[in-house]
């Protein structure tokens, strides 16, 4: 049997950096508490909390005087808030990320209403919303803005980071087909994640060579299940968080397997 592990996987630069950060300040500090997982990955989180690192959902349970925000961002407007109690923030915000938000930002300025192609209950995205400056919707599918009463004549269209190109790409392209009307004006940035992209396409090279690929992540990751997502359009395709998921029979008959892992 032939394993084979793709050229580009494991965590990207933005995941590696805030882990790093979330460590040093807990072993400093003795723990610290993080808005939101700071990645998408059970057993980091289980180790993260050894040392000191506690998880929570809202602003209301602050219990310390400092703040971690997690990869995925915040929008302006919960990060005022979270000021406004004198609780320091120690800000691990993904640069992709960051660069979306800005953009998101820069089309709410200049009078765009914002369509982000992404899942509407995503941290990420709910950040990139509050920088739209509440003039904006999140979407997977064109319909939900072709539909639009009334639709607004300015659109401004930008991704989510870990989204699949090419069906962003397709979402463009049918928002163009049925919401640019006569003195409309559509303005689309590509937001999607640098480190995302490589490894989608190093998994895809793998997938179209291998047997059966195992994808490694979070079940929960929004990056790892779009990896899977795509390699099982060429072969067989399993999502595992550890080598204990996976099953005898997977193996049978299979000589080449192919392996990657998600960016969280």
């Amino acid at each position: 049997m032939i394993i084979e592990k793709a050229d580009e996987l494991g965590f990207c630069f933005g995941v590696k950096r805030a882990i790093d950060i979330v460590e040093r300040i807990a072993r400093e500090r003795g723990g610290v508490e993080t808005l939101g997982a700071v990645v998408h990955n059970r057993q980091v989180l289980q180790r993260l909390a050894k040392i000191g690192v506690k998880i929570i959902k809202d602003v209301d349970e602050i219990q310390d005087d400092t703040l971690v925000i997690s990869t995925h961002g915040v929008s302006p407007q919960l990060e005022e808030k979270i000021r406004a109690r004198h609780i320091k923030i120690i800000d691990t915000t993904c640069p992709f990320v960051r660069r979306a938000q800005r953009t998101a930002q820069r089309l709410a300025e200049s009078g765009f209403f914002t369509i982000i192609y992404g899942d509407a209950n995503h941290p990420e995205v709910k950040g990139l919303l509050g920088w739209a400056n509440g003039r904006g919707i999140a979407a997977l599918d064109e319909k939900c803005v072709a539909g639009l009463e009334p639709l607004p004549r300015r659109l401004g269209v930008l991704s989510q980071t870990t989204q699949i190109p090419a069906r962003f790409a397709e979402f463009a392209k049918k928002l163009i087909d049925s919401a640019f009307t006569k003195d409309s004006e559509l303005r689309i940035t590509d937001t999607i994640c640098h480190d995302i992209r490589k490894r989608q396409a190093a998994a895809m090279n793998l997938a179209n060579k291998v047997d059966l690929m195992l994808v490694i992540g979070g079940q929960n990751s929004a990056n790892t299940k779009h990896l899977a997502e795509l390699c099982s359009t060429v072969t067989k395709t399993y999502l595992i968080e550890t080598a204990g998921e996976i099953q005898p029979s997977w193996l049978q008959g299979q000589s080449y397997i192919g392996i990657t892992a998600g960016a969280s």
